[in-house]
């Protein structure tokens, strides 16, 4: 088997696009969580965290933006794609992630308390899943952790 060629020239460019996301979530008073998937050098699917705005616990960033995607491909699974996240991924996200066949996840800020892929466990590891996902963290850490801190320091000063 030929080894995967990873294009990372593009990751900054489209975490930025996903912090600019979860910042519009932060508007609406949302967790600001932002995340886009590309695929072909082409966003397909974007959104942030929506759980409070639509009622709905399953509206995190990366469930509106596969939605999306798979919706404007017609297609419920997304080969190739990249899903580009601000926060490393949970494990309903990192199941859906699987499941819609994502090759690869770039996420930014951990998640210390519910992140499954690095954090909690390295949930895309396991040897019961057939699809494999390429991973990486740490891409605008700072900035995506500093979002985070922000928006609950805030929370917490009107308390």
């Amino acid at each position: 088997m030929r080894p995967r060629i990873i294009d990372r020239s593009h990751d900054q460019e489209f975490m930025r696009l996903a912090l600019e996301l979860a910042a519009q979530g932060a508007a609406l008073g949302e967790v600001p969580v932002g995340a886009v998937l590309v695929q072909h050098g082409q966003v397909l699917g974007q959104g942030f965290n929506r759980p409070i705005t639509d009622s709905d616990p399953s509206a995190h960033a990366e469930m509106v933006a596969i939605r999306a995607a798979a919706r404007a491909a017609s297609n419920y699974r997304l080969p190739g794609s990249t899903l580009y996240v601000t926060l490393e991924p949970c494990s309903m996200c990192a199941g859906l992630i699987v499941h819609s066949r994502v090759e690869r996840v770039v996420y930014g800020a951990l998640e210390p308390k519910a992140g499954i892929v690095q954090s909690q466990g390295q949930f895309f590891t396991q040897g019961f899943l057939n699809h494999r996902v390429i991973y990486e963290g740490g891409v605008l850490a700072e900035e995506c952790g500093a979002i985070l801190s922000e928006f609950f320091k805030a929370r917490r000063a009107k308390a």
